[in-house]
């Protein structure tokens, strides 16, 4: 297997939006404090990817007969590298995910136990029910935005047991972006009204955007940046010629980056919330490279 292929499979170009959950998470955590050790931030990072990826891996993996059939330009039916090859090599991930968590909860003067490992059970649970049965399963979008919220309940319980609310607000506001971006994608059209649904789960997010903004000048620029964002995909969306929903799908992605943004931001944390408008902009950066669909 190359290392084009590689990157390629395990959707590579989306991994600052996992980076900035891993951020929001542990900052809703704390309450918008910064002291957590550098080595945890690290550790957390680096597992979170690993269960990005692997997750990646292992969906390519279950879905390699369908793709036979409907996408065969995929590295697996493609003959670019064995199904078998990347299932083992998305397991291997979740697995070394899992360990690595475990570390998490016993560092000094910063762990909580069991909690991160226990977080990220469900975390693995939760990709691994979305990839064996995400085809054709009208509830795959939910478990899709499941799996985000649990990034930030990975990252918050390696800071704080138990978690605040905030942090459950904001995972659940995250589940309904990512479910709603989901469903949109796969309208035909938005003229008739029962089409118009999923736009009501993109609404929650967006109405949170808006009561942050009245939190000071930073807070607002960021609102304005995020539901700027979210109107152009939504326009693609609408107009949907050749290429429009793919792009407005990858670019509703990147726009994770800017919610999180706004959820930093909302604690106070007013610097490091360009830290994640960093992340947006090199997802998008890194989309060019590899297709983050």
């Amino acid at each position: 297997m190359t290392g084009a292929v590689a990157l390629r499979l395990g959707r590579v170009s989306n991994l600052p939006t996992v980076w900035t959950n891993v951020l929001t998470g542990m900052l809703l955590a704390g309450g918008g404090q910064a002291d957590a050790p550098a080595g945890l931030l690290l550790a957390l990072l680096l597992a979170c990817s690993l269960f990005y990826v692997g997750g990646m891996y292992l969906n390519d993996a279950f879905d390699a007969g369908i793709d036979a059939r409907q996408r065969p330009e995929r590295p697996i039916p493609a003959g670019l590298v064995s199904q078998r090859t990347v299932a083992l090599g998305g397991g291997t991930m979740l697995a070394l995910g899992l360990a690595l968590l475990l570390g998490v909860g016993v560092m000094p003067a910063a762990g909580t136990g069991l909690w991160p490992a226990l977080a990220g059970l469900g975390l693995t649970s939760a990709i691994l029910l979305y990839d064996w049965h995400h085809k054709g399963n009208p509830l795959s979008p939910l478990l899709m935005g499941l799996c985000r919220l649990l990034v930030y309940v990975v990252a918050g319980v390696a800071v704080a047991v138990p978690l605040p609310g905030l942090l459950w607000l904001a995972g659940l506001l995250l589940l309904c972006y990512v479910a709603g971006l989901t469903y949109t994608a796969k309208q035909e059209s938005f003229a008739a009204v029962e089409n118009l649904w999923p736009l009501l789960l993109l609404a929650l997010p967006a109405l949170y955007a808006l009561q942050a903004a009245v939190g000071g000048p930073v807070q607002a620029l960021l609102a304005v940046m995020f539901l700027g964002w979210l109107l152009v995909a939504l326009w693609l969306m609408r107009r949907r010629r050749p290429g429009d929903v793919p792009r407005a799908v990858v670019s509703l992605i990147a726009g994770i980056c800017l919610f999180d943004a706004v959820l930093i931001a909302s604690v106070g944390a007013t610097g490091l919330a360009w830290l994640a408008v960093a992340g947006f902009a090199l997802t998008l950066a890194l989309q060019r490279l590899v297709p983050g669909t």
